[in-house]
């Protein structure tokens, strides 16, 4: 591929040479982008509940699920873009990687304009139909709407970051990260703390920080040489590169929206508590967020090796991507898993001085973070399946295997015995059970492709 010196040194030859090392050069910035990404809404969390009280801090967690719920179509569809461009980056079609580009800059922005219309118009409905308490009711949708009111410059900077790891550059993403994340802490306290703004300055905090983010990503596109660059005069929807961004995408993008479905079911059952449990939930869900995030770079590692090395018709090199980036998902799952869980009553002090809110958090992080790394393998799976261009088979096997079950648990098990225990223990058991299945997906197309091409 040509391209200046300077972008060269970001990129990984993933087609070529020891594995193990590239792979740990690619995964370890992503990791870090992920977590600091996480710490945008680890500091709202923090200083809305520890300076604005846990009504507040049970509104801002009431509606993670629901925003997931609508987010994941559209964020889902740059996992199409970084598969796309990955396959046409490790074949060497540059025309194809540049339409790829601008088809997908110009869709991101009119999705993000899409999600803000159904964030501030749906919010209040749609937790009043989560069962959200009335003590957190009217904060919780305030946050909402104007967290949605940023829709167009997450997008971008995601569908941008996607562009990036497909040729494998995820330092530059952390950098723009790190410059987004100091302003976001800032932000948040003059926010709440001088102007005591409350939810609406977590929110308005955030927006600020992605500005920033999806600029500096903008300005890499447009700055950077060979086939990736962005063009604005050339921005366009390709109506070809549309259509397998779509459906490569788009089941990844139903995945996450219908798996959010069976998190906001579990949330409605979480808020049947009360507000001290709702926010022991919150704060506990965003220390896992960390896990998970961590654990989630080697999905979107999977799904960038994988795509390359098909594109460049390196088949050999398949399997030995998803074994590695197994072993590293599991090592990183059950470090940091267990030691959320072992460290989770000190770390739940950061948001929250409650000692119930600490105890009903412990409940949560004890069950779910011991047994994350099978969470991790699963979406490590998923990674490698989507590489090979295969997104409707993880999507079908995921709805089946962890949502249907999540779901059917709610509805019968939970219904025989109402325990927090017994809600959270859903989790392990849906990641096991899909696991497994994917294992003999993914068996099945390797054989598939070894007799078709050898």
């Amino acid at each position: 591929m040509k391209g200046g010196q300077k972008n060269k040194s970001y990129e990984i030859d993933m087609c070529h040479g020891p594995l193990l090392g590239k792979i740990l050069l690619f995964s370890v910035p992503l990791m870090l982008s992920g977590i600091l990404q996480l710490l945008f809404n680890a500091a709202d969390v923090v200083v809305v509940g520890r300076f604005a009280g846990s009504q507040s801090l049970a509104a801002v967690g009431s509606t993670s699920s629901l925003i997931n719920m609508l987010t994941n179509i559209f964020i889902g569809l740059s996992v199409g873009t970084n598969v796309l461009i990955a396959h046409y980056y490790g074949a060497g079609q540059e025309k194809e990687v540049s339409e790829t580009v601008h088809t997908s800059v110009l869709l991101s922005v009119v999705c993000g304009i899409i999600l803000t219309v159904l964030g501030v118009g749906l919010a209040k409905p749609l937790l009043e139909l989560m069962g959200t308490p009335e003590d957190v009711l009217d904060k919780a949708a305030l946050y909402m709407r104007i967290y949605f009111v940023g829709m167009p410059v997450m997008l971008l900077y995601n569908f941008g970051s996607s562009i990036l790891r497909a040729i494998g550059d995820t330092k530059r993403p952390l950098y723009y990260l790190t410059a987004a994340g100091v302003v976001n802490v800032a932000l948040n306290l003059f926010f709440v703390i001088t102007l005591q703004m409350d939810v609406a300055g977590v929110a308005l905090a955030t927006i600020l920080s992605q500005c920033i983010s999806a600029g500096c990503i903008v300005v890499c596109l447009m700055k950077t040489e060979g086939s990736f660059r962005m063009i604005p005069r050339q921005l366009r929807i390709h109506k070809d590169k549309l259509l397998r961004i779509i459906r490569i995408g788009l089941p990844a993008g139903m995945q996450g929206a219908i798996f959010s479905v069976s998190n906001v079911l579990i949330q409605s059952s979480v808020n049947s508590f009360g507000s001290l449990v709702m926010a022991g939930n919150t704060a506990a869900s965003n220390i896992e967020g960390f896990v998970y995030t961590a654990m989630n770079a080697m999905h979107q590692t999977a799904v960038s090796f994988t795509g390359q090395n098909l594109g460049g018709k390196q088949f050999d090199r398949i399997n030995k991507v998803l074994f590695q980036c197994l072993i590293i998902v599991a090592v990183v799952g059950l470090v940091l898993g267990n030691g959320a869980a072992f460290f989770g009553r000190h770390i739940l002090r950061l948001y929250s001085s409650d000692g119930e809110v600490i105890e009903y958090g412990m409940i949560r992080l004890s069950i779910i973070c011991t047994y994350y790394c099978l969470c991790g393998m699963m979406d490590t799976m998923v990674g490698a399946i989507r590489g090979l261009g295969y997104s409707v088979m993880p999507m079908v096997v995921s709805l089946i295997g962890a949502c249907g079950l999540r779901v059917l648990w709610v509805m019968t098990i939970f219904q025989w015995e109402r325990t927090l225990l017994c809600l959270y223990i859903s989790y392990p058991v849906s990641w096991t059970i899909t696991f497994a299945v994917h294992v003999i997906c993914y068996v099945a197309v390797r054989n598939w492709m070894k007799k078709t091409y050898g």
